[in-house]
């Protein structure tokens, strides 16, 4: 998706604003440096920057769909590679495995339905409802309940 375009509403208005000026007087002072050139050339450095501010964008858009395409293409040369080990040293290889594959006889094959962690490294736990700080475990008439 290519980045939004600048535009400028200020821009807008002061082109406007200064076609609206130039009617009055083209060559309008009003001191303190507001005359009409300086505010003409001022609208012109902003449509300036804000062109090459889009230009920019459209540059870096440009940049990034080339970068990913290199990545893709990356991506698919590293898989090719470790294709490559696998045709000539085999998938149960050490170097297929220092290529950075699984070697085939070292992976794991659960049955369906179980878990890769067997039963007994699971932590099995205790869990209490008991009133917080009474002697018997009981609080509001509530009995102290453990599930395993």
């Amino acid at each position: 998706m290519a980045r939004r375009k600048r535009t400028s509403q200020v821009l807008e208005k002061a082109v406007r604003r200064a076609a609206s000026i130039n009617s009055i007087d083209p060559n309008l002072n009003l001191g303190n440096g507001l005359t009409l050139p300086t505010f003409s050339s001022l609208i012109e450095t902003m449509r300036t920057r804000e062109n090459l501010y889009n230009t920019a964008l459209s540059n870096l858009d440009k940049l990034y769909h080339e970068m990913l395409q290199t990545e893709r293409e990356l991506a698919d040369m590293a898989e090719h590679m470790l294709l490559g080990v696998a045709t000539q040293y085999g998938k149960s290889s050490v170097e297929y495995g220092m290529a950075g594959g699984v070697p085939k006889n070292q992976r794991r094959k659960g049955l369906r339905g179980e878990s890769p962690v067997s039963n007994l490294e699971q932590p099995s736990f205790i869990a209490s409802v008991n009133g917080n700080g009474s002697k018997n475990g009981n609080h509001n008439g509530n009995k102290a309940a453990t599930a395993s």
